[in-house]
């Protein structure tokens, strides 16, 4: 079996807010949460507003599908038993809470000291996307071809188009926010492993990075696993975007394990075209989506979640479509939180086409 027809292994964590279903507003909530789901894959976050969920290994998407809609349902019961609700937004949809609410860990109050700007305007939320790769070097030479497609991510994950009480002109502003640390940066055409390990160090060193997990390139080696970690996407409002999502970047690891098995180079793309299409994504979603390659928007199951995705509409067009519905803060609240746990039946009208 050729390197790229190997079985690629997936993971995901999603970061989750949690509001108050009465007001909307932040609910600190989190370590009661916790304690009531008990459960290994719900962890604390940044701040005491955040949850993370976190999948075990899979093998194939309809288990990435069961796992984060368990993960999600576990977790918004524990949420209601504190008048929480549990929401998959990119950004709090109203007025942040600042450093008093970070969690009480060591290494978040060194990041603290470090960023404080940066910190107190926090509490994002991403859907990171592992996948398993045969080697570093291996991973690494995905990384790069990667490149030209992470603002594709972008645009189709985007769901933060509300903070600070009002409709941003941003369909990530997530992303906004998120490009303000110093490490968050597309990778670079590395030559080896060798040379992204030489960035990483210098990144440390220069202080832009407290460590090597701090290290915020949008795609990266996982410092933990045997796994690319694909991190750009916002946290996507329902399971069905997060499967979307999962199996486009499993899409993309696929064709690039395949160029490299039969030794196509990696695209020379500059860095101010990636940056200049991710702000692109970002601020228009899915209006900015560039081209993707024909072998990945026919292969099913990728085809057909693309074409659901054109009927119900991103994550940022529902949720700006639930704004203008809710005679409330706290109803748009609620709604989004019916949205992160209900499947995404109903469409919205749009002309937008995925590629």
């Amino acid at each position: 079996m050729s390197q790229h027809a190997l079985p690629l292994t997936l993971g995901v964590e999603e970061e989750f807010l949690l509001l108050d279903a009465a007001t909307g507003d932040l609910a600190p909530a989190a370590p009661q949460v916790l304690a009531a789901v008990g459960e290994e894959g719900v962890k604390s976050e940044l701040m005491l507003y955040q949850i993370e969920t976190v999948t075990g290994i899979c093998a194939d998407l309809e288990e990435v599908r069961e796992q984060i809609t368990e993960l999600r349902s576990i977790t918004a019961a524990a949420a209601a038993r504190y008048g929480c609700l549990l929401v998959a937004s990119g950004v709090a949809p109203g007025a942040l809470l600042g450093l008093d609410y970070l969690t009480d860990d060591v290494r978040y109050r060194r990041l603290a000291l470090r960023h404080a700007g940066i910190v107190a305007e926090a509490g994002t939320c991403a859907c990171h996307v592992h996948v398993g790769v045969p080697s570093r070097e291996a991973g690494l030479q995905v990384l790069v071809r990667l490149r030209p497609w992470l603002a594709a991510l972008l645009a189709l994950s985007a769901n933060s188009p509300i903070a600070g009480n009002r409709v941003t002109t941003w369909a990530s502003w997530r992303y906004r926010r998120w490009a303000r640390w110093p490490s968050a940066m597309p990778p670079q055409h590395w030559h080896s492993t060798g040379d992204y390990d030489a960035t990483v160090r210098s990144l440390i060193l220069q202080g832009k990075a407290l460590d090597e997990r701090a290290v915020y390139f949008h795609a990266r080696l996982s410092p933990r696993y045997p796994t690319i970690e694909v991190r750009l996407m916002d946290t996507c409002l329902s399971v069905e975007d997060t499967v979307l999502i999962v199996a486009l970047v499993r899409a993309m690891t696929a064709a690039a394990l395949e160029d490299i098995a039969y030794g196509r180079p990696a695209p020379r793309v500059p860095e101010y075209r990636i940056l200049t299409a991710l702000a692109a994504a970002a601020r228009h979603g899915r209006q900015a989506l560039p081209a993707l390659p024909q072998r990945l928007l026919s292969a099913e199951p990728l085809a057909s979640l693309l074409t659901e995705l054109a009927r119900r509409g991103t994550g940022a067009e529902r949720q700006r479509a639930l704004w203008e519905s809710a005679g409330s803060f706290a109803e748009f609240a609620n709604l989004l939180a019916e949205a992160t746990l209900t499947p995404a039946t109903r469409g919205i009208e749009t002309d937008h086409a995925p590629g």
